[in-house]
Protein backbone atom coordinates (compact mmCIF):
# COMPACT_ATOMS: atom_id res chain seq x y z
CA UNK A 1 0.00 0.00 0.00
CA UNK A 2 1.52 3.62 -1.03
CA UNK A 3 1.04 6.54 1.14
CA UNK A 4 0.38 9.55 -1.94
CA UNK A 5 0.55 13.18 -0.81
CA UNK A 6 -0.26 16.26 -2.62
CA UNK A 7 0.38 19.59 -1.36
CA UNK A 8 -1.83 23.04 -2.06
CA UNK A 9 -0.69 23.64 -5.64
CA UNK A 10 -1.49 20.20 -6.52
CA UNK A 11 -4.81 20.95 -5.49
CA UNK A 12 -4.92 24.55 -6.64
CA UNK A 13 -7.77 24.57 -9.57
CA UNK A 14 -10.28 22.52 -10.31
CA UNK A 15 -8.28 21.49 -13.26
CA UNK A 16 -5.29 20.43 -10.59
CA UNK A 17 -7.96 18.16 -8.61
CA UNK A 18 -9.47 16.52 -12.03
CA UNK A 19 -5.51 15.62 -13.03
CA UNK A 20 -4.84 14.06 -10.02
CA UNK A 21 -6.55 10.91 -11.57
CA UNK A 22 -3.73 11.05 -14.48
CA UNK A 23 -1.30 10.28 -11.48
CA UNK A 24 -3.58 8.26 -9.38
CA UNK A 25 -4.15 4.36 -9.61
CA UNK A 26 -7.78 4.73 -8.56
CA UNK A 27 -7.69 0.64 -8.78
CA UNK A 28 -5.05 0.27 -6.58
CA UNK A 29 -4.72 0.13 -2.77
CA UNK A 30 -3.70 3.81 -1.51
CA UNK A 31 -4.01 6.62 0.68
CA UNK A 32 -4.24 9.98 -0.27
CA UNK A 33 -2.94 12.51 1.69
CA UNK A 34 -4.00 16.47 0.89
CA UNK A 35 -3.40 19.82 1.59
CA UNK A 36 -5.84 22.81 1.90
CA UNK A 37 -6.08 24.35 -1.64
CA UNK A 38 -3.38 26.45 -2.53
CA UNK A 39 -3.93 30.14 -0.95
CA UNK A 40 -6.46 28.83 1.32
CA UNK A 41 -4.24 28.49 4.95
CA UNK A 42 -2.42 32.29 4.05
CA UNK A 43 -6.34 33.44 4.01
CA UNK A 44 -7.47 31.21 6.79
CA UNK A 45 -4.44 32.72 9.31
CA UNK A 46 -5.27 36.00 8.19
CA UNK A 47 -9.08 35.38 8.87
CA UNK A 48 -7.88 34.22 12.27
CA UNK A 49 -5.54 37.28 12.70
CA UNK A 50 -8.43 39.83 12.10
CA UNK A 51 -10.50 37.66 15.26
CA UNK A 52 -7.61 37.92 17.36
CA UNK A 53 -7.27 41.64 16.85
CA UNK A 54 -10.96 42.59 16.93
CA UNK A 55 -11.64 43.13 13.86
CA UNK A 56 -14.49 41.44 12.93
CA UNK A 57 -15.55 43.55 9.78
CA UNK A 58 -11.84 42.36 8.18
CA UNK A 59 -12.78 38.93 9.33
CA UNK A 60 -15.97 39.52 7.39
CA UNK A 61 -14.88 40.49 4.33
CA UNK A 62 -12.30 37.79 4.04
CA UNK A 63 -14.76 35.50 5.02
CA UNK A 64 -16.62 36.08 2.06
CA UNK A 65 -14.11 36.48 -0.77
CA UNK A 66 -12.62 32.79 0.41
CA UNK A 67 -16.58 32.06 -0.03
CA UNK A 68 -16.66 33.30 -3.36
CA UNK A 69 -13.29 31.71 -4.39
CA UNK A 70 -14.60 28.33 -3.44
CA UNK A 71 -17.86 28.67 -5.29
CA UNK A 72 -15.88 29.48 -8.24
CA UNK A 73 -13.97 25.93 -8.04
CA UNK A 74 -17.48 24.69 -7.39
CA UNK A 75 -18.98 25.65 -10.58
CA UNK A 76 -15.09 24.70 -12.45
CA UNK A 77 -15.24 21.23 -10.61
CA UNK A 78 -18.98 19.17 -10.57
CA UNK A 79 -20.64 19.08 -14.32
CA UNK A 80 -23.82 17.24 -12.24
CA UNK A 81 -26.10 19.34 -10.46
CA UNK A 82 -25.98 16.48 -7.34
CA UNK A 83 -22.33 17.35 -7.23
CA UNK A 84 -22.96 21.38 -7.37
CA UNK A 85 -25.41 20.77 -4.62
CA UNK A 86 -23.36 18.60 -2.58
CA UNK A 87 -20.31 20.82 -3.17
CA UNK A 88 -22.32 24.10 -2.29
CA UNK A 89 -23.56 22.54 1.09
CA UNK A 90 -20.24 21.62 2.08
CA UNK A 91 -19.16 25.04 1.21
CA UNK A 92 -21.49 26.98 3.28
CA UNK A 93 -21.15 25.10 6.31
CA UNK A 94 -17.65 25.61 6.80
CA UNK A 95 -17.83 29.32 6.14
CA UNK A 96 -21.04 29.66 8.45
CA UNK A 97 -19.11 27.90 10.87
CA UNK A 98 -16.01 29.93 10.66
CA UNK A 99 -18.25 32.94 10.31
CA UNK A 100 -19.73 31.78 13.83
CA UNK A 101 -16.21 32.92 15.71
CA UNK A 102 -17.47 36.42 15.57
CA UNK A 103 -20.22 36.26 18.46
CA UNK A 104 -17.20 33.91 20.66
CA UNK A 105 -14.23 34.84 22.85
CA UNK A 106 -11.61 34.03 20.42
CA UNK A 107 -8.88 31.84 21.73
CA UNK A 108 -5.99 29.91 20.00
CA UNK A 109 -8.52 26.86 20.52
CA UNK A 110 -10.65 28.56 17.82
CA UNK A 111 -7.67 29.33 15.43
CA UNK A 112 -7.25 25.92 15.33
CA UNK A 113 -10.51 25.25 14.55
CA UNK A 114 -10.29 27.87 11.70
CA UNK A 115 -6.84 26.50 10.11
CA UNK A 116 -8.37 23.43 10.00
CA UNK A 117 -11.28 23.74 7.22
CA UNK A 118 -8.67 24.19 4.64
CA UNK A 119 -7.82 20.33 4.67
CA UNK A 120 -11.84 19.75 5.79
CA UNK A 121 -12.88 21.13 2.62
CA UNK A 122 -10.23 19.74 -0.09
CA UNK A 123 -10.70 16.36 1.11
CA UNK A 124 -14.47 16.19 0.89
CA UNK A 125 -14.47 17.99 -2.21
CA UNK A 126 -12.12 15.55 -3.52
CA UNK A 127 -14.42 12.57 -2.19
CA UNK A 128 -17.19 14.21 -3.72
CA UNK A 129 -15.52 14.43 -6.91
CA UNK A 130 -14.83 11.06 -7.81
CA UNK A 131 -18.37 9.91 -6.34
CA UNK A 132 -19.80 11.98 -9.22
CA UNK A 133 -17.38 10.19 -11.84
CA UNK A 134 -17.81 7.41 -10.61
CA UNK A 135 -14.47 6.30 -8.98
CA UNK A 136 -15.20 4.88 -5.24
CA UNK A 137 -13.32 6.19 -2.48
CA UNK A 138 -13.27 6.70 1.78
CA UNK A 139 -12.52 9.06 3.77
CA UNK A 140 -10.17 8.80 6.79
CA UNK A 141 -10.91 11.18 9.31
CA UNK A 142 -7.62 12.31 10.09
CA UNK A 143 -8.70 13.80 13.41
CA UNK A 144 -10.28 10.16 14.40
CA UNK A 145 -6.16 8.74 14.40
CA UNK A 146 -3.74 11.93 14.30
CA UNK A 147 -3.11 12.77 17.59
CA UNK A 148 -0.10 14.64 19.21
CA UNK A 149 1.11 14.52 22.88
CA UNK A 150 1.63 17.10 25.55
CA UNK A 151 5.45 18.23 23.90
CA UNK A 152 3.48 18.36 20.43
CA UNK A 153 4.84 15.09 19.35
CA UNK A 154 3.00 12.36 17.24
CA UNK A 155 1.28 9.34 19.57
CA UNK A 156 2.85 6.83 17.09
CA UNK A 157 1.49 3.85 19.02
CA UNK A 158 -2.38 5.76 18.74
CA UNK A 159 -1.68 6.76 15.27
CA UNK A 160 -0.80 3.09 14.03
CA UNK A 161 -3.77 1.65 16.64
CA UNK A 162 -6.33 4.14 15.05
CA UNK A 163 -5.65 4.40 11.70
CA UNK A 164 -5.34 0.24 11.00
CA UNK A 165 -8.76 -0.21 12.79
CA UNK A 166 -10.46 2.19 10.41
CA UNK A 167 -8.27 0.55 7.16
CA UNK A 168 -9.85 -2.92 8.83
CA UNK A 169 -13.04 -1.52 9.35
CA UNK A 170 -13.42 -0.83 5.05
CA UNK A 171 -11.01 -3.58 3.89
CA UNK A 172 -13.76 -3.47 0.92
CA UNK A 173 -12.17 -0.13 -0.07
CA UNK A 174 -8.69 0.19 -1.84
CA UNK A 175 -8.54 4.18 -2.50
CA UNK A 176 -8.71 6.26 1.11
CA UNK A 177 -8.23 10.23 1.23
CA UNK A 178 -7.28 11.93 4.38
CA UNK A 179 -6.25 15.27 5.89
CA UNK A 180 -2.63 16.52 6.03
CA UNK A 181 -1.46 19.10 8.70
CA UNK A 182 -4.15 18.43 11.28
CA UNK A 183 -5.08 16.64 14.11
CA UNK A 184 -5.93 16.46 17.69
CA UNK A 185 -3.32 17.00 21.22
CA UNK A 186 -3.34 15.50 23.93
CA UNK A 187 -6.78 17.26 25.20
CA UNK A 188 -8.81 15.63 22.14
CA UNK A 189 -8.92 19.73 20.83
CA UNK A 190 -8.24 20.19 16.84
CA UNK A 191 -4.91 21.38 16.58
CA UNK A 192 -2.09 20.66 13.75
CA UNK A 193 1.55 19.64 12.78
CA UNK A 194 2.17 23.08 12.45
CA UNK A 195 2.68 24.90 8.08
CA UNK A 196 4.09 22.41 5.58
CA UNK A 197 2.70 19.31 8.16
CA UNK A 198 0.93 17.46 5.25
CA UNK A 199 4.33 15.85 4.43
CA UNK A 200 4.41 14.77 8.19
CA UNK A 201 0.82 13.25 7.87
CA UNK A 202 1.82 11.22 5.07
CA UNK A 203 4.66 9.58 6.52
CA UNK A 204 3.63 9.18 9.67
CA UNK A 205 0.84 7.25 8.35
CA UNK A 206 3.74 5.57 5.94
CA UNK A 207 5.81 4.38 9.02
CA UNK A 208 2.31 3.09 10.88
CA UNK A 209 0.85 0.75 7.64
CA UNK A 210 4.25 -0.05 7.08
CA UNK A 211 3.81 1.45 3.36
CA UNK A 212 5.41 0.04 0.48
CA UNK A 213 6.56 3.66 -0.84
CA UNK A 214 5.28 7.76 0.59
CA UNK A 215 4.99 9.76 -2.44
CA UNK A 216 5.35 13.30 -2.10
CA UNK A 217 3.93 15.21 -5.06
CA UNK A 218 4.76 18.88 -5.14
CA UNK A 219 5.21 21.57 -8.03
CA UNK A 220 9.33 20.73 -8.79
CA UNK A 221 10.43 17.38 -9.68
CA UNK A 222 12.59 16.77 -6.74
CA UNK A 223 15.57 17.93 -4.26
CA UNK A 224 17.65 20.37 -6.08
CA UNK A 225 21.17 20.41 -5.60
CA UNK A 226 20.82 24.08 -5.00
CA UNK A 227 17.57 26.64 -4.72
CA UNK A 228 16.36 27.18 -8.48
CA UNK A 229 14.86 30.45 -7.55
CA UNK A 230 18.13 31.69 -6.65
CA UNK A 231 20.78 29.85 -8.64
CA UNK A 232 20.51 29.13 -12.18
CA UNK A 233 21.21 25.33 -13.92
CA UNK A 234 20.34 23.61 -10.28
CA UNK A 235 20.06 20.07 -10.87
CA UNK A 236 17.40 17.55 -9.52
CA UNK A 237 18.80 14.47 -7.49
CA UNK A 238 18.32 11.06 -8.15
CA UNK A 239 18.72 9.55 -4.60
CA UNK A 240 19.44 11.07 -1.51
CA UNK A 241 20.37 9.16 2.21
CA UNK A 242 17.52 9.70 4.60
CA UNK A 243 19.96 12.03 6.26
CA UNK A 244 20.99 13.79 4.01
CA UNK A 245 17.58 14.69 3.25
CA UNK A 246 16.78 15.62 6.61
CA UNK A 247 19.77 17.66 7.38
CA UNK A 248 18.35 19.63 3.69
CA UNK A 249 15.07 19.71 5.33
CA UNK A 250 15.94 21.29 8.01
CA UNK A 251 18.14 23.67 6.83
CA UNK A 252 15.92 25.11 4.56
CA UNK A 253 15.20 23.08 1.40
CA UNK A 254 11.67 24.17 1.24
CA UNK A 255 10.19 21.56 -0.66
CA UNK A 256 9.79 18.85 2.02
CA UNK A 257 8.98 18.78 6.16
CA UNK A 258 11.73 19.14 8.26
CA UNK A 259 10.51 16.56 10.21
CA UNK A 260 8.86 14.50 7.73
CA UNK A 261 12.12 12.41 7.46
CA UNK A 262 12.45 11.04 10.97
CA UNK A 263 9.25 8.59 10.94
CA UNK A 264 9.83 7.13 7.51
CA UNK A 265 13.53 6.25 7.92
CA UNK A 266 12.25 5.03 11.75
CA UNK A 267 10.83 2.47 10.17
CA UNK A 268 13.35 2.35 6.95
CA UNK A 269 9.84 3.28 4.44
CA UNK A 270 11.63 5.04 1.47
CA UNK A 271 10.32 8.67 0.28
CA UNK A 272 9.56 9.68 -3.20
CA UNK A 273 9.71 13.32 -4.54
CA UNK A 274 8.11 14.07 -7.72
CA UNK A 275 6.42 17.20 -9.41
CA UNK A 276 2.75 17.18 -9.99
CA UNK A 277 2.93 19.51 -13.53
CA UNK A 278 5.95 17.02 -14.57
CA UNK A 279 4.88 13.14 -13.50
CA UNK A 280 7.27 11.36 -16.31
CA UNK A 281 10.18 13.02 -13.80
CA UNK A 282 11.55 10.56 -11.97
CA UNK A 283 12.17 12.98 -8.92
CA UNK A 284 14.47 12.18 -5.54
CA UNK A 285 14.11 8.77 -3.75
CA UNK A 286 14.92 9.31 -0.36
CA UNK A 287 16.20 5.80 1.14
CA UNK A 288 18.12 3.90 3.72
CA UNK A 289 20.59 2.87 0.72
CA UNK A 290 20.55 6.40 -0.82
CA UNK A 291 23.77 8.23 0.44
CA UNK A 292 26.94 8.43 -2.08
CA UNK A 293 30.27 8.15 -1.11
CA UNK A 294 32.71 11.09 -1.60
CA UNK A 295 30.83 14.04 -3.28
CA UNK A 296 28.84 16.87 -2.08
CA UNK A 297 25.17 16.78 -2.48
CA UNK A 298 23.61 19.90 -2.37
CA UNK A 299 23.68 23.45 -0.78
CA UNK A 300 20.18 24.98 1.16
CA UNK A 301 19.65 28.03 3.45
CA UNK A 302 17.77 28.77 6.41
CA UNK A 303 16.79 32.73 7.23
CA UNK A 304 15.31 34.34 9.85
CA UNK A 305 18.31 33.19 12.53
CA UNK A 306 19.28 34.88 15.47
CA UNK A 307 23.01 33.81 16.62
CA UNK A 308 23.66 34.94 20.83
CA UNK A 309 26.86 35.03 21.90
CA UNK A 310 28.10 34.35 25.64
CA UNK A 311 31.53 35.25 26.56
CA UNK A 312 32.02 34.70 30.63
CA UNK A 313 35.51 33.96 32.56
CA UNK A 314 34.19 31.35 34.68
CA UNK A 315 33.85 29.12 31.40
CA UNK A 316 37.79 29.00 31.88
CA UNK A 317 38.31 25.26 33.06
CA UNK A 318 34.62 24.62 34.88
CA UNK A 319 32.10 21.80 34.59
CA UNK A 320 28.49 22.41 34.32
CA UNK A 321 28.20 25.58 32.93
CA UNK A 322 27.24 24.28 29.59
CA UNK A 323 24.92 22.53 30.82
CA UNK A 324 23.04 25.67 32.95
CA UNK A 325 22.96 27.78 29.86
CA UNK A 326 21.41 25.08 27.95
CA UNK A 327 19.00 24.59 30.46
CA UNK A 328 17.79 28.36 29.60
CA UNK A 329 16.44 27.54 26.21
CA UNK A 330 14.94 24.35 27.55
CA UNK A 331 13.12 26.34 29.70
CA UNK A 332 11.50 28.44 26.73
CA UNK A 333 11.05 25.17 24.42
CA UNK A 334 13.57 27.13 22.46
CA UNK A 335 15.68 24.51 19.90
CA UNK A 336 19.22 25.61 19.40
CA UNK A 337 20.28 24.97 15.29
CA UNK A 338 23.90 25.80 15.71
CA UNK A 339 26.98 26.01 18.61
CA UNK A 340 30.35 26.62 18.78
CA UNK A 341 32.49 26.83 21.67
CA UNK A 342 36.48 27.97 22.86
CA UNK A 343 37.74 28.40 26.27
CA UNK A 344 35.16 31.46 27.59
CA UNK A 345 32.41 31.68 24.77
CA UNK A 346 29.66 29.87 23.01
CA UNK A 347 28.29 31.26 20.00
CA UNK A 348 24.69 29.50 19.33
CA UNK A 349 22.05 30.08 16.91
CA UNK A 350 17.94 29.92 17.07
CA UNK A 351 15.11 30.89 14.89
CA UNK A 352 12.71 30.84 17.31
CA UNK A 353 12.51 34.34 18.47
CA UNK A 354 9.17 34.14 20.68
CA UNK A 355 11.11 34.46 24.19
CA UNK A 356 14.12 35.99 22.97
CA UNK A 357 13.94 39.19 25.45
CA UNK A 358 13.40 36.77 28.27
CA UNK A 359 15.82 34.79 27.13
CA UNK A 360 18.82 37.23 27.14
CA UNK A 361 18.02 38.21 30.27
CA UNK A 362 19.07 35.19 31.66
CA UNK A 363 21.70 34.49 29.76
CA UNK A 364 23.21 37.82 30.97
CA UNK A 365 23.61 36.44 34.79
CA UNK A 366 26.08 34.14 32.81
CA UNK A 367 28.21 37.01 31.48
CA UNK A 368 28.73 39.43 28.45
CA UNK A 369 25.55 38.51 25.82
CA UNK A 370 25.74 39.77 22.22
CA UNK A 371 22.71 39.27 19.64
CA UNK A 372 23.04 39.69 15.62
CA UNK A 373 19.95 39.52 13.82
CA UNK A 374 19.34 39.03 9.87
CA UNK A 375 21.31 35.87 10.28
CA UNK A 376 21.21 33.00 7.23
CA UNK A 377 22.66 29.46 8.19
CA UNK A 378 24.18 28.14 4.78
CA UNK A 379 24.18 24.22 4.62
CA UNK A 380 26.13 22.34 2.71
CA UNK A 381 25.48 18.55 2.64
CA UNK A 382 27.18 15.81 1.17
CA UNK A 383 29.67 13.07 1.95
CA UNK A 384 31.68 14.80 5.24
CA UNK A 385 32.91 11.89 7.02
CA UNK A 386 35.96 11.04 8.70
CA UNK A 387 37.41 9.27 5.85
CA UNK A 388 36.84 12.07 3.52
CA UNK A 389 39.24 15.00 2.70
CA UNK A 390 39.48 18.39 0.78
CA UNK A 391 35.66 19.03 0.72
CA UNK A 392 35.60 21.40 3.64
CA UNK A 393 38.58 23.42 2.26
CA UNK A 394 36.61 24.09 -1.19
CA UNK A 395 33.49 24.92 0.98
CA UNK A 396 35.87 27.65 2.61
CA UNK A 397 37.08 28.76 -0.66
CA UNK A 398 34.19 29.46 -2.50
CA UNK A 399 32.86 31.81 0.56
CA UNK A 400 36.59 33.22 1.37
CA UNK A 401 35.25 36.99 0.07
CA UNK A 402 32.08 36.72 2.84
CA UNK A 403 32.22 37.67 5.76
CA UNK A 404 31.44 34.12 8.01
CA UNK A 405 30.23 34.43 11.46
CA UNK A 406 29.83 30.85 12.60
CA UNK A 407 31.47 27.54 10.96
CA UNK A 408 29.99 24.02 12.50
CA UNK A 409 31.86 20.89 11.54
CA UNK A 410 31.90 17.55 12.69
CA UNK A 411 28.73 17.58 14.25
CA UNK A 412 26.99 15.80 11.73
CA UNK A 413 29.20 13.02 9.08
CA UNK A 414 26.67 14.78 6.28
CA UNK A 415 26.90 18.64 6.32
CA UNK A 416 29.04 22.12 7.04
CA UNK A 417 26.76 24.51 7.97
CA UNK A 418 27.89 28.72 7.63
CA UNK A 419 26.44 31.29 9.20
CA UNK A 420 26.75 34.62 7.58
CA UNK A 421 24.46 37.95 7.57
CA UNK A 422 21.23 37.40 5.28
CA UNK A 423 22.31 40.02 2.46
CA UNK A 424 25.55 38.03 1.62
CA UNK A 425 23.10 34.29 1.25
CA UNK A 426 22.49 35.47 -2.65
CA UNK A 427 26.05 35.48 -3.62
CA UNK A 428 27.15 32.35 -0.62
CA UNK A 429 24.80 30.35 -2.74
CA UNK A 430 26.10 31.30 -6.22
CA UNK A 431 29.18 31.09 -5.34
CA UNK A 432 29.29 27.71 -3.69
CA UNK A 433 27.42 26.51 -6.47
CA UNK A 434 29.81 27.36 -8.80
CA UNK A 435 32.90 25.98 -6.48
CA UNK A 436 31.71 22.85 -6.03
CA UNK A 437 28.92 21.98 -8.95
Amino acid sequence: MKVIKFGGTSVGSAARIKGLLDIIDPNARQIVVLSAVAGTTNALVEIAAAYTNGDKAKAEQDIEALRAHYNTLIGELFSTEEGRYNGNELINYHFDLIASFSNQLFTPIEEKIILAQGELISTSLFHFYLTEIGVRSKLLPALDFMKIDEDNEPKIDFIRENVNELLLQSSDHNFFITQGYICRNSFGEIDNLRRGGSDYTASLIGAAIGAEEIQIWTDIDGMHNNDPRIVKDTKPIASLSFDEAAELAYFGAKILHPQSVFPAQRYNVPVRILNTMAPQASGTLISREGAAKGIVRSVAAKDGIVAIRIQSSRMLLAYGFLRRVFEVFERYKTPIDMITTSEVAISLTIDDTRYLADIEKELKDFGTVAIDLNQTIVCVVGDFGPNTHGYASRVLDAVKHLPVRMISYGGSNYNISLLLQTEHKVEALRSLHNRLF
